[in-house]
């Protein structure tokens, strides 16, 4: 197995210890990484155009004004507090040591699942790209996958500066791609060139009548989908210069880049499509909606290379995903959660390389599964990442009540700096009931009992050990860049 501490020119870091040299522009990497902007525009928008018809662009417009208020809380926290556990320390040193293993808790399951559904996304695509371009016919999409995830793995074990690197370049290409798609239709449509007639509107900004905000909401889920992981940067805050500036900047500014290019993304594909019911239904029962729209727009070799930067997106955010559940892992290890050998790093890279293995483990074996049961890698990713999805809403309510406690309470900041938190918490609770009432349709209706039974299963854990509780709160008082805003509270282990 691995050897744990390197020495470095300055000393020998200890056992634990993660290397701080990332820059702002390679924390902002993970966060893009993880949202993954392509793949999340190649696939997200289809399900709600089936449940808000034209209204697609409004349901992400309003999913991206909550999560910027969700992000609030993360930029505001992560420049006063650093850890590798992201929300771990965020509400572990806010609410204390059981909230914070509770909110890791919850978005490790995030990030597993978002893992697992990365897999099937880059099946998926890869499906597409090389049956388009006459070299594999119709390939299985786990077998791409297995491929893919080997990858990962590689990669991901790898030193974490050529990591970020590798995501950004990823993201860079597709995101190319996908804007020069976006503005050939938007040139289209609006020069009276379109395929079939489309005309310019702002229709799609105003749901249809008899489309409700119950509705939009139920469809803003996929925007908050195509957003989970904008907080990944606070999971490099012990491998980040200056982490203090640069990880809230990070998340700033991929929340903002995001927001705007998943609208405008979105507002094109609405507008490519048409938005009378025959443009509606061909966006809804697309299963590849930019690569149909490649075709009509531009030629089939722009749809080759859409489904390339899609499957280059969706890898970038399964490396960024498996790096950061990883760190949270490592970081609970490191506590002393399971077993300390999940708190080992690498000697020669540094990275977590115990936790590495086991959330890679956990994500193959549920692809694989999912292949065996006949689940198509469409069905996987959309089941995985709802999963994913209803936990992270869980993780991010734990955090903006810590940010609502720490600002309050304990710095008595202005009053608005307190009402962000809780017209983000309202959004996330509000999200979460419309995923429950009304009753979703089968398999849907399961999911948020799957993720009650992990949650449950986080709360036992707090509940039948304290002990754990104790190391936590010691690790996070200990822990470089993190200072209780009540030293008395976290002292106290809560046992």
């Amino acid at each position: 197995m691995s050897e744990i501490a390197e020495p470095t020119a300055a000393a020998e870091r200890p056992r634990g210890t993660l290397r701080r040299e990332l820059r702002v522009w390679e924390a902002f990497a993970i966060s893009v990484g993880i949202m993954a902007p392509t793949a999340a525009m190649a696939l997200n928008g289809v399900l709600p155009a089936g449940i808000v018809g034209r209204a697609v662009p409004l349901a992400f417009l309003l999913a991206s004004i909550a999560i910027a208020l969700v992000s609030y809380a993360f930029i505001r926290l992560t420049s006063f507090f650093n850890h590798a556990g992201s929300a771990y320390a965020l509400a572990g040193v806010t609410l204390g040591p059981r909230a914070g293993f509770f909110a890791c808790w919850a978005l490790l399951g995030t990030y597993s699942a978002f893992l697992a559904a990365n897999f099937a996304e880059i099946g998926l695509f890869g499906e597409s790209f090389f049956s388009g371009i006459g070299i594999w016919d119709n390939p299985d999409w786990v077998i791409i996958s297995l491929v893919a995830a080997a990858l990962i793995w590689l990669f991901a074990y790898n030193d974490i500066k050529a990591v970020t690197r590798s995501l950004l370049g990823f993201e860079a290409i597709s995101v190319a791609l996908v804007t020069i798609l976006i503005v050939v239709i938007y040139v289209k449509v609006i020069g009276g060139n379109a395929p079939n007639g489309q005309d310019f509107t702002l229709k799609p900004f105003v749901p249809a009548e008899g489309v409700g905000l119950s509705a939009v909401a139920f469809a803003s889920v996929f925007g908050f989908l195509s957003f989970g992981g904008f907080e990944g940067a606070a999971a490099l805050g012990e491998e980040t210069n200056n982490p203090r500036r640069n990880v809230p900047l990070a998340i700033a500014v991929a929340v903002g880049f995001c927001g705007i290019f998943y609208t405008l993304v979105m507002f094109g594909q609405s507008l490519g499509f048409g938005i009378d019911q025959a443009g509606i239904d061909a966006f809804s029962s697309s299963s590849a909606p930019l690569d149909e729209l490649s075709k009509s727009y531009v030629g089939d070799g722009m749809a080759d290379a859409i489904n390339l930067g899609a499957m280059l997106s969706a890898f970038a955010s399964g490396l960024g995903c498996a790096v950061g559940a990883a760190r949270l892992l490592f970081a609970l290890g490191r506590d002393g959660f399971v077993t300390t050998r999940l708190g080992d790093t690498s000697r020669r890279t540094g990275a977590p390389i115990i936790s590495l293995a086991v959330v890679m483990a956990f994500a193959v074996v549920v692809g694989v599964a999912l292949r065996i049961n006949g689940t198509t890698s469409v069905n996987t990713f959309f089941y995985m990442g709802t999963i994913g999805v209803l936990s992270m809403l869980v993780a991010y309510i734990v955090v903006n009540l810590g940010a609502m406690r720490f600002l309050h309470l304990g710095r008595r900041e202005a009053l608005w700096r307190v009402i962000v938190p809780i017209l983000a918490i309202a959004a996330l609770v509000y999200v979460i009931y419309k995923n429950v009432w009304p009753r979703p349709a089968y398999p849907y209706d399961n999911f948020p009992l799957m993720v009650g039974g992990w949650l449950v299963v986080g709360i036992l854990i707090t509940l039948f050990y304290p002990g754990l509780a104790r190391r936590v709160g010691i690790g996070l008082s200990e822990a470089e860049g993190i200072k209780a805003s009540d030293d008395d509270e976290v002292a106290r282990s809560e046992v």
